[in-house]
């Protein structure tokens, strides 16, 4: 099942796209293309035959890699590639880049182990400039890579990948899934940017990250014209005031170009003026704010997967179109759940205006049913959540480690604009402790909203009051539009039509299952219209459709999974979100 974008991908030109776009440098040297692959068992050294070639950023098990074959918990996956380095590009430091690699990592150049890397979601680096030694004058660097995944056999981190995958549990995929690059910098050089909007007082805050002795320029434009400017120590955050202040918002995307320079290095970047609250309505009601005033989260469910790249869209045009499609119809909202995307997702929301929820990705080991699954049948329901194995978080390394990922993802996003909650665990799926880890969210990032527990098992922590519905009428209950804290409709819907030519399987997943287009596309609409809507004007901030798009054998998206069908007809849905948006502005403005 292919994809428009992967029916026409050009091996030569896999992914170009700078990986960064906060952080962008002149000098990059993609690395996507063909590399020689072979797998071994876990406890082998690097192979002297390799079994063919792998298109990489691409999984073994994605149809694009041209590989076929699934990495076993008990393998190792090797990668190859001798790297002919451009005249001029090595600088005073060359660091090695991999976007996401699944799970584990070690990386070698030259034959010099230069890194490791534990998790399969986040970017790690690596300096290669030693190991480069003489071969960089001659332009040569060979790269092996490593990689182990044990997927759903242990406590790591593993999302929505199942060895043994069936309806809302998707395949497996391992080794290296994001763009891979080079890059040639001075030897004092900007690490990291941290970029946050105060728009109470028109100031961007500004961290440069470097081991740098001496300050940084930083310049603030719009349009082009310089609008701010100002000198910045490494490491110490400093308020930049804009002499003109315009907002972003899902209306009006508007980003700011920054650019820093630190002695030889010049990096450029954006940020949008935002702010992100809770807060009341006239009527008392709690409400989420965007930028002062009450503002509907209209949203999707959106899993980012792809039939022939897997976890890896096909090409950035791919990456934009969900979120373009979304646009369309009128949703202001995605919900990433369970996955942490590359860069370019969230600038495509930034740059076209798309709120986004971040899903932290589970882990742990096996969930008890009653645990995960009893609150649908009995929404009553509600476990403390003390470490246990009913939620699969026995394991203290576990816990610890998926601490430590929750921490870097927080820090990975912190400076995208369109990323305004948190949300640390859904339905129970390896949860922990969840005040704490709230409290830990808030104080890595006190700017943006928080759902600690999105579906059920509340502890009456976070900025939202979080419910699933799936098998009964939703009805906005009167604890939940009491409650202090704003109430969401965080999943809900879920209806499924299997488009003939479209499908993944035979198999069919739905919560509900509709046999053509007009009775699958009046059953979503019928949704909006008799249940969302009675409950917008009672306290409802916002709403997330079940799903943006099918995911093998969930036929439950408006999208078909090889998104060549819209399921449902475009301008009955944006009219539907239009009717929405005005009866949630009557009952804020009440």
């Amino acid at each position: 099942m292919m994809t428009p974008w992967g029916e026409s991908l050009d091996p030569s030109n896999v992914l170009p796209e700078h990986p960064r776009p906060q952080l962008v440098r002149d000098s990059y040297l993609n690395l996507n293309g063909h590399w020689e692959y072979a797998f071994t068992p876990a406890g082998a050294s690097v192979p002297s035959v390799w079994d063919g070639q792998i298109l990489v950023p691409f999984s073994p098990e994605a149809p694009l890699s041209g590989v076929g074959r699934r990495l076993q918990p008990h393998e190792l996956l090797w990668y190859r590639r001798v790297v002919a380095l451009p005249e001029g590009f090595v600088g005073d430091r060359v660091l090695l880049h991999f976007g996401a690699v699944d799970q584990d990592a070690r990386v070698w150049v030259n034959g010099v182990l230069v890194g490791k890397h534990r998790g399969g979601y986040l970017p790690f680096t690596v300096d290669i400039t030693d190991p480069l030694g003489e071969r960089a004058a001659v332009g040569r660097a060979e790269i092996v890579v490593a990689v182990r995944d044990v997927t759903d056999t242990s406590w790591r981190t593993r999302g929505k990948q199942a060895l043994s995958p069936g309806g809302i549990w998707y395949s497996a995929q391992s080794g290296i899934w994001q763009t891979v690059w080079l890059e040639s910098v001075p030897t004092a050089y900007v690490h990291r940017m941290d970029l946050t909007p105060h728009l109470d007082t028109g100031e961007v805050e500004v961290v440069v990250h470097s081991d740098a002795p001496y300050p940084a320029t930083v310049l603030v434009m719009a349009d082009g014209r310089e609008v701010a400017s100002r000198l910045v120590t490494a490491g110490v955050a400093t308020r930049i005031s804009l002499s003109e202040v315009r907002t972003w918002s899902p209306a009006d995307p508007f980003l700011y170009d920054v650019e820093v320079r630190l002695g030889e290095d010049r990096v450029r970047a954006y940020v949008g003026m935002r702010s992100v609250a809770l807060g009341a309505d006239p009527a008392g009601r709690a409400r989420l704010l965007l930028n002062g005033e009450p503002f509907l989260h209209a949203g999707l469910l959106d899993q980012g997967y792809w039939p022939d790249g897997l976890y890896t869209a096909p090409s950035d045009e791919a990456l934009a179109f969900d979120v373009q499609t979304a646009k369309d119809l009128g949703f202001t909202m995605l919900r990433k759940h369970i996955k942490v995307e590359p860069l370019r997702w969230y600038h495509h929301c930034d740059r076209l205006g798309m709120l986004v929820w971040q899903d932290a990705v589970s882990g742990g080991t096996s969930y008890g049913r009653v645990a995960t699954q009893g609150p649908v049948v009995a929404p009553w329901l509600r476990l403390g959540d003390a470490p246990s194995k009913r939620f699969g978080r026995a394991d203290l390394e576990g816990r610890e480690e998926f601490l430590r990922e929750l921490e870097d993802t927080v820090e990975h996003l912190r400076s995208s604009p369109s990323v305004v909650v948190w949300v640390p665990f859904n339905e129970g799926w390896g949860q922990f402790d969840a005040r704490d880890v709230s409290e830990l969210v808030r104080r890595l990032d006190p700017t943006r909203l928080i759902d600690h527990a999105s579906g059920w098992h509340d502890q009456g922590v976070g900025d939202l009051v979080s419910r699933h519905v799936y098998f009964r009428r939703y009805r906005l209950s009167r604890k939940d539009s009491r409650d202090p804290r704003a109430a969401v409709l965080s999943e809900y819907g879920g209806y499924s039509w299997r488009v003939p030519g479209h499908t993944w399987s035979e198999k069919e997943f739905g919560y509900r299952k509709f046999r053509d287009q007009e009775r699958f596309g009046g059953a979503f609409l019928a949704l909006q219209e008799e249940q969302v809507a009675p409950a917008l004007e009672k306290g409802l901030a916002a709403f997330v459709y079940t799903q943006l798009s099918d995911v093998e054998e969930e036929t439950n998206g408006l999208l078909t999974y090889d998104r060549r069908v819209l399921k449902v007809d475009a301008d009955a849905v944006r009219a539907s979100n239009d009717r929405l948006q005005q009866r949630f502005s009557a009952a804020v403005s009440a």
